[in-house]
Order: structure tokens, then C-alpha cells, then sequence
């Protein structure tokens, strides 16, 4: 009896979803997302840090550092949520257009057309986000060698952790997502960093 009614309530209610089945979730909106904001983080991440390090590099002047991590992220930031902007705004004309073919204008998948303000927007504050850690992390720091030290493993860290939050929330391999993301990130601030040292070097010489 309490399976008929069971059946009963599904057939009453098709779309509910039982407690702990996760089969109807939609993984992959989830996955548009949560891609944009891990990016848009890592980027602000990456990008500040080997800017950073590569100023460091020439120059072991602490404001030299900071001022520069802090026009990389307005500089970043703008980027991105310019770039947002215009992409979202090119999908959102397609998609109208796509709706003025169909003779759906009006209805409700306009309503459901993504917002470029919205998109450019949340961009921007998940680069910057990204960007503060290690403005944080050398703002406060005056010797040279710890400061470079220190941003180098507060810069570890959040890519590990947005290696791991990227990989939970996405059901992807966690070990893999990780690695993937600290060696890429170390690889473009080392690149930066020796890059920059060996100009030094030449300008010296």
C-alpha cells in the first residue's frame, strides 16, 4: 500500500526529486558558472601575483610591488568585465534573433536571456578577489626575500584551494583539478619572475 502510494505521489508531482538523488541536478549549468567564477578568480590570482613578482624581480621596493599588483587588478578587472560584457551581449543578439525566427520574442525564454551587466559584473569582483591575495599578503611585509616568499605560498594555497572547491562542486577529480591548477599558476609566475630577472640583469650589465 505504501508503495502505490508512493507511485501515487510521483505521478501527482513529477517534478519532484527524492532526498539525496542528485540525478536530475544540472551539472552542467552548475559547470558555466562555476568555470567563470574559478577562472575569473585564478586569473586575478595568477596574473597579480606574477606581476608582482616579476616588479620583484627589478625592483625589491615594496611599494614598487604593491602599486603594481594594485593597477594590475583595477587594470585586470576592467578587462574582464569589459570582455563579459561584450561576449554576453553577442550571445544575448543571437539568441534573440534566434527567438524572432522561431516567433517566441516576447515570451518566456527572452526572460530567461542572460543579463551582460550581471555577467560583466560578477567577472570583475571574482578577478578581484583573486587579485587581493597576494596584495594582502606583501602589503604588510617589508623584507624582500620573505615578501617574495610569502606570496608565492599564499598564491599556492588559493590555487589549491580553488583547485579543490572547482573540482567538489563540479564532481570532477580533486587530486587532478588541484595539480592542474598550482602548476599552471606557478608556471606563469616562475616564467615571469625569471623573465624579468634576467632583464635586470641585462640592464645591470
Amino acid at each position: 500500500m505504501a508503495v502505490n502510494d508512493t507511485k501515487l505521489a510521483d505521478a501527482e508531482n513529477p517534478g519532484a526529486t527524492k532526498l539525496g538523488d542528485d540525478s536530475d541536478v544540472d551539472f552542467a549549468g552548475r559547470a558555466n558558472w562555476l568555470r567563470a567564477a574559478v577562472l575569473g578568480a585564478n586569473d586575478g590570482l595568477v596574473s597579480t601575483a606574477s606581476l608582482m613578482l616579476g616588479v620583484s624581480a627589478v625592483k625589491h621596493d615594496v611599494r614598487a610591488m604593491v602599486v603594481s599588483g594594485f593597477a594590475g587588478l583595477l587594470a585586470g578587472a576592467c578587462s574582464m568585465a569589459i570582455g563579459e560584457y561584450v561576449s554576453v551581449c553577442s550571445q544575448r543578439d543571437v539568441e534573440i534573433a534566434q527567438l524572432d525566427r522561431d516567433g517566441k520574442r516576447g515570451g518566456e525564454e527572452e526572460m530567461a536571456l542572460p543579463s551582460p551587466v550581471q555577467a560583466a559584473a560578477a567577472s570583475a569582483l571574482a578577478f578581484s578577489v583573486g587579485a587581493l591575495l597576494p596584495l594582502l599578503a606583501a602589503g604588510f611585509i617589508v623584507g624582500y626575500r620573505l615578501r617574495v616568499a610569502v606570496v608565492v605560498a599564499v598564491a599556492t594555497l588559493a590555487l589549491a584551494a580553488f583547485g579543490f572547491i572547482g573540482a567538489v562542486l563540479g564532481r570532477a577529480p580533486v587530486v587532478r583539478s588541484c595539480a592542474r591548477v598550482v602548476v599552471g599558476g606557478l608556471t606563469a609566475m616562475g616564467v615571469t619572475f625569471g623573465l624579468m630577472r634576467l632583464f635586470r640583469a641585462t640592464l645591470v650589465a
